[in-house]
């Protein structure tokens, strides 16, 4: 198994695990869509994607956005998307991806790695509590739903 940067060489694979994760989320097939997502985060950089790959096929992915801390005055990366094909789970290649991007944000002078997940996702928290990662109790989270 190999792990690395996805370029735009990897839209193809990348965009088949992004439609397939957001599929897991209840969300409707979308691969143009999901292309077309990948490709804009992949030309203007503002995503770094790690991938996965397994004899040539793509099996699994992470994308980190960037932000920032005020009152630490430094960077943030938010791990919003980990995916493992369903025929590649139970192989430690997502945490091999979590190791990449600790090694990422390390490299990149980072304060920490920011993460959610629903409530009933417990095979991730596990996966993330046995990483290193801790449930937030100091502060609550609110989204204000802009589509509605």
């Amino acid at each position: 198994m190999e792990i690395y940067q996805a370029t735009i060489e990897d839209l193809e694979g990348v965009s088949n695990l992004f439609n397939l994760y957001r599929m897991y989320y209840q969300q409707t097939s979308d691969l143009e869509g999901a292309k077309t997502y990948i490709k804009k985060r992949l030309e203007s950089k503002d995503s770094v994607i790690f991938v996965v790959k397994d004899n040539q096929k793509y099996v699994g992915f992470t994308q980190l956005y960037p932000t920032y801390s005020s009152l630490s005055m430094k960077r943030v990366w938010i791990l919003n998307d980990l995916y493992v094909g369903e025929e590649a789970r139970n192989q430690g290649i997502g945490e091999m991806l979590l190791h990449k991007a600790k090694d990422f944000a390390i490299k990149t002078g980072a304060k920490s790695i920011s993460l959610e997940t629903t409530p009933d996702n417990y095979i991730a928290q596990k996966l993330y509590e046995k990483n290193g990662f801790k449930k937030d109790s100091q502060f609550y989270h609110y989204d204000l739903d802009l589509a509605e």
